[in-house]
């Protein structure tokens, strides 16, 4: 909300607020000002803007879940590794799915983090038998010529108003126009064809 004048590029640049795993498609948060990159950023960390992700993998699922555990990641290969307890230097994540269409080989799922870590909704999908298609790192089958996962950040929707606590009244300005509002990325063409 509001333009980014020349002044302030002085000191700010505009930039990202969250990231991608590498050949993840879909939405990226940014900020074109340093309030609203800050109001994005406590948004990100008191999980109070909704993201949703896309995603097809492998086998049937038929109803919708929560899964929990702890994710420890491993900086030098790159991996992450999912346990039921926690251990030393692991995260609790938390996950949660519906299926959106079915078939015996593969289910098409939203995916919400309600948590946000790195992996975390290929290696929690992996740990359940459910590795995405196209995720040889977490397992996934290479199906359809594919040489990435078919996971995509689809929607995000910003808290109601009535969710916006106090830390968030310096905000007020750039806020409150988004409450309630959903913003979609469409789905890439490779990743339609393979839901079709």
């Amino acid at each position: 909300s509001g333009a980014t004048v020349k002044e302030e590029l002085a000191t700010f640049v505009p930039s990202v607020c969250n990231r991608l795993d590498r050949n993840t498609s879909g939405l990226v948060l940014c900020g074109k000002s340093l309030k609203g990159l800050q109001a994005l950023s406590l948004l990100l960390k008191e999980r109070t803007l909704e993201k949703y992700y896309h995603c097809i993998c492998k086998g049937r699922i038929d109803a919708s879940s929560i899964i929990q555990g702890y994710l420890v990641k491993d900086e030098k290969a790159n991996l992450v590794q999912i346990t039921e307890n926690q251990v030393p230097g692991s995260s609790p994540i938390e996950t949660r799915y519906q299926p959106l269409m079915t078939t015996d080989q593969a289910t098409l799922l939203e995916v919400e983090l309600i948590t946000g870590k790195t992996h975390q909704i290929r290696a929690h999908l992996s740990s359940i038998g459910h590795s995405i298609i196209g995720d040889l790192k977490y397992g996934g089958e290479s199906l359809y010529h594919l040489k990435h996962q078919l996971l995509h950040a689809h929607h995000v929707t910003f808290p109601a108003r009535e969710k916006l606590t106090e830390d968030y009244v310096q905000f007020a300005e750039i806020l409150l126009p988004l409450c309630g509002q959903t913003f979609t990325a469409p789905k890439p063409s490779n990743f339609i064809k393979v839901q079709s």
